[in-house]
């Protein structure tokens, strides 16, 4: 398996060959303040299954871990903490070229999570916006 994704403005292209360990999404407070979003997709792989075009740049978050991003539009892409994950890369499935190449099998950092996930199923829905 491989797939294939890159940030919003196409500066930064990226394949991961192999099967990811894991496809999560993640409510830690870290994840929804770098992302902006109330919950971060994530899927990781060894780190030498992934190949970078461009350069992401940088941001060491907290002591020992770095998340990755496009410097021009600001998508966030890499995670990689080598105490917690040694040789694995995190990366963030919103920016995935298939939307369903790799679904989320789980919720991690659930403990993190704002109290209104409690009613999303329930939440009402629309195919775009609300008319």
């Amino acid at each position: 398996m491989s797939v294939t994704g890159g940030c919003r403005c196409g500066a930064i292209r990226y394949v991961a060959a192999g099967e990811p360990e894991h496809s999560t999404l993640c409510h830690c407070a870290d994840c929804r303040r770098s992302a902006g979003a109330p919950v971060v997709g994530w899927a990781m792989f060894a780190e030498e299954a992934l190949t970078i075009e461009g350069s992401p740049r940088t941001y060491e978050s907290s002591p020992g871990t770095f998340r990755q991003f496009c410097a021009t539009c600001g998508s966030g892409l890499f995670y990689r903490n080598a105490a917690l994950f040694p040789g694995k890369v995190d990366v963030q499935t919103g920016t995935l070229d298939d939307a369903n190449a790799l679904p989320p099998v789980a919720r991690i950092q659930v403990a993190d999570a704002g109290a209104w996930w409690h009613g999303f199923a329930e939440m009402p829905t629309f195919d775009r916006f609300p008319g």
